[in-house]
């Protein structure tokens, strides 16, 4: 049985018996977290000097609250958007985008070109014209001799300006400038239970201290009931602030609490496990046990890093963060 995300969190980061903390285990455990985040192996670390678009940075912190929580699930087009700078080195006036790590199981939704214009010396005549056309064409009917994208820019009238207007590379020119484009797709990867910032739950959170009461508030937490605790995920520990740029980690919470008779409603029962409870008090059938404590309210998270490649990647994981605990 595949563990949850909470369950391998906690083998990671909390204290536990000599084996749970051993180098197979651990392995095995990131290995495991990996495949959550829809991953093989952990990228490696790009260069030092690499700074992530502003543009990938500014849409990070539109979407997303503290530690990465999706805010406004609604702007985002799907659950991925990678971005692609120009890899040209010749000195043409012409662009390459290596798009060769969009995985096959992704469905492009939208893609955007970014181009930088640079102040031109235009003649009296074309400098009346303050609306410009842009064209952009592809080869889509045949894959096989696809050459990329033809940008025409004209005027209204349709005086072509290609010997006029000039456009920022990435030789020559500030990375705020380099030419880019944006593919907006989705992988179907979808939870079961995502929660967003427009419903409120009701939460109770216990905060944990030093390890010589960790079996005391363990007692006092089956006293209390069902309860979120935190949980949280620092990626600087478990080795990924290499190439992880934002959020630097994050609190995914986990519940813990016994769910005993009688089950208050602030313990979020469902009707199954009232009923559970009181067969399990009652004694009316060997070998029920009381119900569980987890996560009845889930967020989604989001992680802006950089791939294999260099290139950033904003990508949406649902099901991340327990926002509430209740019996079930």
């Amino acid at each position: 049985m595949f563990p949850s995300v909470g369950a391998l969190l906690l083998l990671l980061l909390c204290p536990g018996p000599s084996h749970g903390r051993s180098p197979q285990i651990r392995s095995e455990a990131l290995k495991r977290l990996l495949e959550v985040f829809g991953m093989e192996d952990a990228p490696q670390s790009p260069v030092a000097t690499r700074q992530p678009p502003q543009y990938m940075l500014d849409l990070y912190h539109t979407v997303t609250g503290a530690d990465g929580v999706t805010k406004q699930p609604e702007l985002l087009l799907g659950n991925t958007v990678r971005s692609f700078l120009d890899r040209a080195r010749n000195q043409r006036l012409e662009f390459f985008f290596n798009l060769s790590s969009v995985a096959k199981s992704e469905t492009i939704l939208a893609a955007e070109l970014h181009l930088f214009k640079l102040r031109g010396r235009l003649s009296q005549d074309l400098r009346q014209h303050r609306h410009l056309f842009c064209q952009v064409y592809d080869w889509t009917q045949n894959k096989e001799s696809n050459k990329g994208l033809l940008v025409i820019v004209q005027t209204l009238a349709g005086h072509k300006l290609h010997n006029y207007i000039r456009f920022a590379t990435g030789r020559d020119h500030h990375s705020s400038k380099h030419p880019m484009v944006v593919l907006f797709t989705d992988d179907e990867r979808r939870g079961t239970a995502t929660f967003t910032s427009r419903e409120t739950p009701f939460i109770r959170e216990v905060t944990l201290h030093d390890k010589a009461s960790q079996s005391r508030n363990t007692r006092s937490a089956n006293l209390l009931g069902c309860l979120r605790y935190p949980l949280y995920v620092d990626f600087e520990e478990i080795g990924w602030s290499g190439w992880i740029i934002s959020p630097r980690g994050y609190n995914a919470y986990h519940c813990k609490g016994a769910c005993v008779f009688p089950l208050g409603q602030n313990m979020r029962p469902t009707n199954h496990a009232t009923v559970q409870s009181i067969i399990n008090a009652l004694k009316l059938t060997k070998g029920v046990a009381t119900p569980c404590c987890i996560p009845d309210k889930l967020f989604s998270i989001n992680l802006l890093y950089f791939d294999d490649d260099e290139n950033v990647v904003l990508k949406q994981y649902d099901d991340m963060v327990a926002g509430s605990c209740g019996c079930r």
